[in-house]
């Protein structure tokens, strides 16, 4: 079974990801998967890029037909192509109303799965001990802080041990964003002074006679 103490790290790396990538790209990539697999709502997204690829050549054709030299056929592309676009209109209704369902349900089960747990945890374990201190190594004002709100004095609440668990992710993420930022930025000097040298190139004759004229 899950250690409860893995668990409220889990929770608050996990909303720490989600507010760090972002609700919208997690929910565009959850729906790529989803249209991957084998269910009605992937059929119907292809049928629609199908149908797209077929309106496409239709317009290609009408506006490459003239309405007077070919009227019959211009007459007869034209209805082609309103009937298409009729229908790429209902599925992208129909594919819209899906992708809305689907980005509600998506932001229900995360909200429950971070901030729903992060509420949650405290307040269903709120008189369990995280862990015990060892004894006699901090004041008791330490011990009844550690312990708040209603753990036994002398042990880490869950609330505390979700405070730590907190500015540890954070401080890992900082320390991770501070270092691929230096890497980045001294990548990219190095390659600012090859690319002047480059852009520069060498000494015109006239200006290497003048320099060795002066010396």
């Amino acid at each position: 079974m899950l250690s409860l103490l893995l668990l409220v790290f889990l929770v608050e790396l996990g909303a720490h990801l989600v507010n760090t990538v972002g609700a919208a790209t997690i929910n565009n990539l959850l729906w790529n998967l989803y249209l991957a697999l084998p269910t009605q709502t992937s059929k119907q997204a292809a049928e629609q890029k199908k149908l797209q690829k077929e309106y496409l050549t239709i317009r290609r054709d009408l506006n490459a037909t003239s309405s007077q030299d070919q009227f019959a056929k211009w007459a007869k592309l034209r209805r082609q192509h309103d009937k298409l676009l009729e229908q790429l209109e209902k599925m992208k209704s129909s594919h819209d109303a899906s992708k809305a369902n689907f980005d509600r349900t998506v932001n229900i089960l995360r909200w429950l799965g971070t901030t729903g747990l992060k509420f949650l945890l405290p307040f269903w374990y709120a008189k369990q001990p995280m862990f015990w201190l060892p004894q006699g190594w901090f004041p008791y004002y330490v011990e009844w802080i550690l312990s708040f709100p209603r753990a036994p004095v002398g042990s880490v609440s869950i609330a505390s041990w979700q405070t730590a668990c907190t500015g540890v992710v954070l401080l890992v993420s900082d320390t991770i964003a501070a270092i691929l930022g230096l890497v980045l930025g001294a990548k990219m000097t190095e390659k600012q002074p090859a690319k002047a040298t480059t852009e520069k190139g060498p000494i015109p004759t006239s200006r290497e006679a003048k320099s060795k004229k002066d010396s």
